[in-house]
């Protein structure tokens, strides 16, 4: 556990933490293994993967040899997620409370997401939370995915504060791993596909059932 005097942000990971966009990712893989030519996996097998990398997720449901044709699979991805991802994407009624509360505490919010910025900016806007947010980093402001800590070392570079001072939010071991890899502190959410078992090694400040439980979290921090 990373001791902090003060606590200026909290950062959240997007899919299945602030948001269930598990039926886009789904349609996506099912197009691009389609035009592939690889085998199909079920929805719930999909769904397992959300969270990791483009290539670890083809790595994962399509088997170490085709790593090589990662740079494919991210290109049909994208380009059926510019077709479907938005409008198969619900922001969880946790998500905006949440946010509203640590505004009105003075606490700087932001999103560190593979799922890439401009998808994340245009649903929050027709949500009408994306002036509750601070700070977006998506999959194309760094050359590197989670857990690589590119993406919060950028944020909390953005917010001008120190990682010590951060909190990050994520559902699953990659969103600890990333923390861990920044020196910032975690707390789980089980929102995700991700039980609370598999955290037991994590260093984490706490495992939230949802997001709902966070403010208790923040003023106990």
């Amino acid at each position: 556990r990373v001791a902090a005097a003060s606590l200026e942000a909290v950062l959240f990971d997007f899919d299945y933490t602030l948001a269930d966009s598990s039926a886009g990712v789904v349609d996506c893989i099912h197009f691009a293994f389609e035009r592939m030519g690889l085998p199909q996996s079920p929805a719930d097998r999909i769904c397992s993967t959300i969270g990791l990398s483009v290539e670890e997720t083809l790595v994962d449901l399509a088997g170490e040899g085709r790593r090589c044709r990662t740079d494919e699979f991210r290109r049909l991805f994208k380009e059926r997620a510019d077709q479907v991802m938005a409008v198969n994407t619900s922001v969880f009624d946790t998500a905006a409370p949440t946010l509203a509360w640590l505004q009105g505490q003075g606490i700087r919010t932001g999103i560190v997401s593979t799922k890439f910025r401009y998808r994340i900016e245009f649903i929050l806007a027709r949500e009408g939370l994306l002036e509750r947010v601070d700070v977006i980093v998506g999959g194309e402001d760094v050359a590197c995915e989670k857990p690589d800590p590119a993406g919060l070392s950028a944020a909390v570079e953005q917010l001008g504060i120190a990682p010590i001072d951060a909190l990050y939010v994520g559902d699953s071991l990659t969103d600890a791993e990333t923390a861990r890899r920044a020196e910032i502190r975690f707390a789980a959410v089980l929102t995700g596909t991700t039980k609370a078992e598999a955290f037991a090694d994590q260093a984490t400040e706490a495992l939230l059932l949802t997001l709902d439980e966070l403010p208790g979290l923040v003023e106990r921090m």
